[in-house]
């Protein structure tokens, strides 16, 4: 079942288009249930007005209690990037309500169309303000890292998503699962490091950091220029996932289990079912997820 869909306007891009679509994944999340895409209120990449969606929304939950707490990057995948037809990462916003702590059960009816990818999360000590910010800046401010599992969802019937859907649609963003063992920079070489995420103790997905645009330090100093130039810039104390490491899977009922080299593991297990049951899983290259 899909959400109604509101009035549409000839204007494409235009700032009653922008409410126009932020509306529509509003309508959807309220609802549990899909939308169409709103590539046709923006134009298929229209980046730009597609982030004014997303700061619409998040500006919407926060006035509603919620409170950001951090940033993620996606598409940091070469192959997903041609998938999508762009040669650039996209990022969304973390709120308190998305995170969960290491082995915390998550309930599949708090999302739609939920998948499942292991990512490096970097915890910031000092705040990263510039628009060119570089990566030894991003090691400076790093105060540590930590394994995460990220909940990736979409309120996009059938992940029917373009560059201008997900970005509206706040990176396709679900829930963040956190591990609990900090670690510093110093002599970690995060370009190498394997991961291996089991479901039920099998083997699901698998990658490294060099699918995560070279490194997960390269995607996080990509994201801090990105947001210091839309006026958003990263602060200090704020978590940020730095892109997925190999490719994701659907989240289905069971436990899910990352293990990344020399960081540690984080776990969790999900129950119930989800609103919207994923059509098909997600591309599965060995050059990392989409979101």
């Amino acid at each position: 079942m899909s959400a109604p869909q509101t009035a549409t306007t000839d204007a494409i891009g235009t700032p009653e288009a922008i409410h126009a679509a932020q509306a529509r994944l509003h309508a959807a999340s309220c609802a549990r249930v899909t939308c169409a895409p709103v590539r046709d209120l923006l134009g298929e990449d229209a980046q730009e007005a597609a982030y004014a969606v997303q700061s619409l929304g998040i500006d919407r939950r926060v006035t509603a209690g919620a409170r950001i707490v951090g940033r993620k990057v996606g598409l940091t995948s070469p192959a997903v990037q041609a998938q999508f037809g762009v040669s650039t990462p996209d990022y969304g916003v973390l709120l308190d309500d998305m995170i969960a702590d290491d082995r915390e059960p998550l309930d599949l009816g708090r999302f739609l169309q939920p998948r499942v990818e292991a990512e490096v999360a970097f915890v910031l000590g000092r705040d990263l303000d510039s628009p060119t910010t570089h990566v030894a800046d991003v090691m400076r401010a790093t105060e540590f890292v930590l394994p995460a599992i990220e909940v990736v969802d979409s309120r996009i019937s059938g992940w029917d998503i373009r560059i201008a859907d997900t970005i509206a649609d706040n990176a396709s963003s679900g829930a963040v699962v956190l591990g609990t063992t900090p670690h510093r920079l110093d002599g970690l070489d995060l370009a190498g490091v394997g991961m291996r995420l089991d479901r039920d103790g099998e083997p699901a997905s698998t990658g490294a950091g060099s699918a995560c645009l070279g490194s997960p330090v390269i995607a996080v100093a990509w994201l801090a220029r990105a947001v210091a130039r839309h006026g958003r810039p990263l602060r200090a104390g704020e978590v940020v996932l730095s892109g997925a490491l190999g490719p994701m899977v659907a989240a289905t009922p069971g436990h899910f289990h990352a293990r990344l080299d020399g960081l540690g593991e984080v776990r969790t297990e999900f129950t119930g079912r989800a609103a919207t049951t994923p059509a098909v899983d997600a591309p599965t290259t060995t050059d990392g997820g989409a979101a």
